[in-house]
């Protein structure tokens, strides 16, 4: 007698926890894209603009970072850019006015004692041919007039250069310096935006990982959610049953408590790489079949917005 209560208690058990079968209708669940947003540098969170739950726009800021070393970086990259932008102006545009001024009253100095030289050699010349001076004293003097020139010929040079400027060269290592300078301000000004944590896109804030006066570290997640209007439903389907889907068929999903089909299009059938990842409800396969994904979009997806993510859909078999 106790033999048989036992068996009958097993039984009981056995019946109570087994698995319900439908093998007319195949559940699923109703899934959207996520997305994680991330810190590019770090910082502190000072402020959190955002609650879980909400619904954000492109371009909202979610939480703004406080970074210091921003600040000082700024500093010196902008005076990087003023020495820069100084030494560029200086090689093009040469000598300053008062340089100018120099280089002048040298030239005519310099002049002023060439025109006499040249004066000099032409009277000693006349002398010479009626031999009324020394050909040694002749030399001399035509060598005084020769250096008078040359210096002469040496301050236009100079006076030329400094007008025009420093040499081709050297204003374009200048102008590189300017650029390597420009392009320092512009990194620090993107990693000054980037104490702003935007979102990328319209979006449902799920997760928000950290509070305020947590370091963000770069690349740490700081807020998990799902992507608007990127519903659709994933069904588990084992291989004796995938004859029944194709890629591009239309197809009815049920909407359990509720008399609503929402009409969708099969847009991926891929093979499931791990158990978990099973959607369907008490899957029944035998253990050599292989399990696939089936992904349905559905082709209003105003249909899908009073939908909860993770809950159960149908389909009829």
């Amino acid at each position: 007698m106790k033999r048989a209560i036992t068996i009958l208690f097993l039984t009981l058990i056995v019946l109570s926890c087994s698995k319900p079968k439908n093998n007319s209708l195949l559940q699923g669940k109703v899934e959207n894209e996520q997305i994680a947003i991330v810190s590019k540098i770090p910082g502190k969170i000072i402020k959190i603009m955002v609650k879980e739950g909400d619904f954000v726009k492109k371009g909202d800021t979610l939480a703004i970072l406080d970074i210091p070393e921003v600040d000082a970086k700024k500093s010196q990259a902008e005076g990087a850019v003023i020495s820069a932008k100084a030494q560029y102006s200086m090689a093009v545009k040469g000598a300053t006015d008062n340089q100018i001024k120099q280089l002048e009253a040298k030239k005519m100095g310099l002049k002023e004692q060439y025109e006499f030289a040249q004066k000099s050699i032409n009277r000693l010349s006349n002398m010479l041919k009626d031999s009324l001076v020394s050909q040694q004293t002749f030399d001399e003097t035509f060598a005084k007039y020769q250096g008078a020139q040359a210096q002469y010929n040496a301050v236009l040079a100079e006076i030329d250069e400094a007008r025009k400027g420093a040499r081709i060269e050297q204003q374009t290592m200048a102008l590189g310096q300017q650029d390597r300078a420009y392009g320092a301000l512009q990194e620090v000004e993107s990693a000054n935006k980037e104490r702003y944590v935007i979102a990328p896109q319209d979006m449902s804030i799920e997760t928000i990982t950290l509070n305020l006066g947590e370091l963000a570290l770069p690349g740490y997640t700081l807020f998990n959610g799902y992507i608007s209007n990127s519903t659709y439903f994933r069904f588990t389907v084992q291989e004796s049953q995938l004859s029944g889907f194709k890629k591009g068929q239309e197809i009815s999903v049920g909407i359990p408590n509720s008399d609503k089909k929402i009409k969708g299009k099969i847009t991926i059938i891929k093979q499931l790489g791990a158990y978990g990842n099973i959607a369907t409800a008490y899957p029944d396969y035998e253990l050599q079949e292989s399990l696939f994904e089936v992904r349905i979009s559905p082709l209003d997806i105003n249909e899908t917005k009073d939908l909860i993510t993770k809950t159960t859909v149908t389909l009829s078999l």
